[in-house]
């Protein structure tokens, strides 16, 4: 398979950037999470995480997002969804370091997950669970008392897979759960169930799989689902080169949105017309009159995209950064507190409220960029916002994470069996991955000796996973 530049590069800077940061962020860095963080997580521990008492043969948490149980009347209430139970395992795999019981907790929301599978991918998880005053049911549409079909939401799959990935770097897989094994199963089940093959495309969801191509699902993707940084790794981890197909093509359209409107916002929901060219969805598509529209799903696409500039230095992620974070601080004046609760892709205010899940990801946007005093003000606004509900307060908890430096990368198991000495000086350094580097661009060839070192998987192929893992293994990099 042919990489384009891009996707060479991004393995290059995923590889770089995982050396680095994937071990100041374990239990053994001396930085520690800032008083603002690990305040604002006990507070968000105690407000929102539960115990599923229903079951009793085993221990289960979920973050409780709608702070409503059933009432006794007959009509089942919504407790949680997928998209909530990704950031809940996101977070306790990320706060490890500072609070010992994460671990148990972590295992309890994964045996969770793991009890509410998706009818579609057997891996994945059903986006919504409501609690009918016996137990908690997946399916239960408009209050229903009993289960009934239910799938999958792209953006809890994704943040699961992420997850576990984070926990076998902390807590390893030898133990009762094998999470980088589970990891995969649910990596391997996104590709096939929330990726159109078509376009390799980030899909809604596992059901889009079922969706026929003259259906208007089959074409869109939503922009809340880019979450660029951990498509290389997942490439890395299964071995699934369409990944960096995804990754690919997922930037082409945040480019092209960035270059057409100038500001980074980007819409809700996006749909490719029948010109091949992706544009926002109209009206209506399948939330609000807003869908089109940067609003609640896309508030939290400066966090999704910027995380790419931060942890791998990828430019096109700078490139939107900095559209975003200029346009916020020109339009607000500087000052957190005028960022709208929703705007135009143009930059029009569709509304003229704040509200904390639309300010707490420009905070990752603008630590992409080199305004410190804006960056600080978004912070203290941040830090100083009060009470608040369950999507913006998990928002800002993972927000404060990253911003405190403590996001963790997840290894590869890999890793003991890379070779690499590509110039066959009889070292691995920095100049075999020069030599490779310019192999896979076009600019050198390899003998058939040099070729069997560059294979660094040893899967027949010479491909940037190769270059990804030989950067990685480098002593003197």
């Amino acid at each position: 398979m042919k990489f384009s530049k891009k996707a060479v590069a991004i393995a290059t800077f995923s590889a770089m950037m995982i050396g680095t940061l994937s071990m100041p962020c374990t239990a053994a860095e001396t930085k520690s999470f800032s008083e603002e963080t690990t305040n604002f997580y006990e507070s968000w521990k105690n407000k929102y995480i539960e115990q599923d008492t229903y079951v009793t043969d085993e221990t289960q948490y979920y973050v409780f997002y709608e702070k409503e149980k059933y009432s006794g009347n007959g009509v089942s209430v919504p407790v949680t969804v997928s998209e909530a139970h990704g950031y809940g395992m996101l977070i306790m795999a990320s706060m490890a370091e500072y609070d010992e019981q994460a671990k148990m907790y972590f295992d309890g929301m994964y045996r969770y997950f793991k009890a509410h599978p998706s009818d579609i991918g057997a891996n994945l998880m059903s986006w919504q669970q409501c609690d009918n005053g016996t137990a908690l049911i997946d399916g239960a549409n408009e209050g229903s008392m009993v289960e009934g079909p239910c799938d999958s939401a792209t953006d809890g799959d994704m943040d699961i897979a992420y997850a576990l990935l984070m926990a076998d770097s902390v807590w390893g897989s030898d133990g009762e759960i094998n999470y980088h094994a589970e990891a995969v199963k649910v990596i391997n089940d996104i590709m096939k169930y929330d990726v159109n093959h078509e376009y390799w495309t980030l899909t809604l969801g596992d059901w889009v799989s079922e969706c026929d191509s003259s259906e208007s699902y089959y074409h869109a993707t939503r922009a809340s689902d880019f979450m660029v940084q951990y498509l290389p790794i997942f490439a890395e981890v299964t071995g699934d080169e369409n990944w960096m197909k995804v990754y690919d093509t997922t930037y082409g359209i945040i480019n092209d949105m960035v270059a057409t409107y100038k500001t980074g916002l980007l819409p809700d929901f996006i749909i490719r017309d029948s010109s091949g060219k992706f544009v926002p969805a109209p009206a209506n598509f399948l939330e609000s009159d807003y869908d089109g529209y940067y609003y609640y799903n896309s508030c939290r696409v400066p966090w999704r995209i910027s995380m790419d500039y931060l942890i791998n230095k990828n430019e096109d992620s700078l490139a939107f950064a900095n559209a975003l974070s200029n346009f916020m601080f020109k339009s607000t004046g500087g000052d957190p507190w005028n960022i709208k609760a929703g705007y135009k892709p143009d930059g029009t205010a569709v509304e003229d409220y704040d509200d904390l899940c639309f300010i707490a990801p420009v905070l990752l946007a603008a630590a992409c960029g080199d305004n410190k005093e804006w960056h600080d003000e978004l912070r203290d606004t941040i830090v100083n916002y009060g009470d608040d509900v369950y999507f913006g307060d998990t928002i800002k908890m993972l927000c404060l994470i990253v911003d405190d430096d403590k996001w963790i990368v997840p290894n590869s198991e890999k890793e003991e069996t890379l070779i690499g000495d590509v110039n066959l000086d009889k070292s691995v350094t920095l100049a075999d991955a020069v030599l490779l580097q310019k192999y896979l661009i076009g600019e050198e060839q390899l003998t058939k000796e040099q070729a069997v070192q560059a294979d660094v998987l040893k899967d027949g192929n010479i491909n940037c996973f190769d270059l990804s893992l030989l950067k990685r293994n480098l002593k003197d990099f």
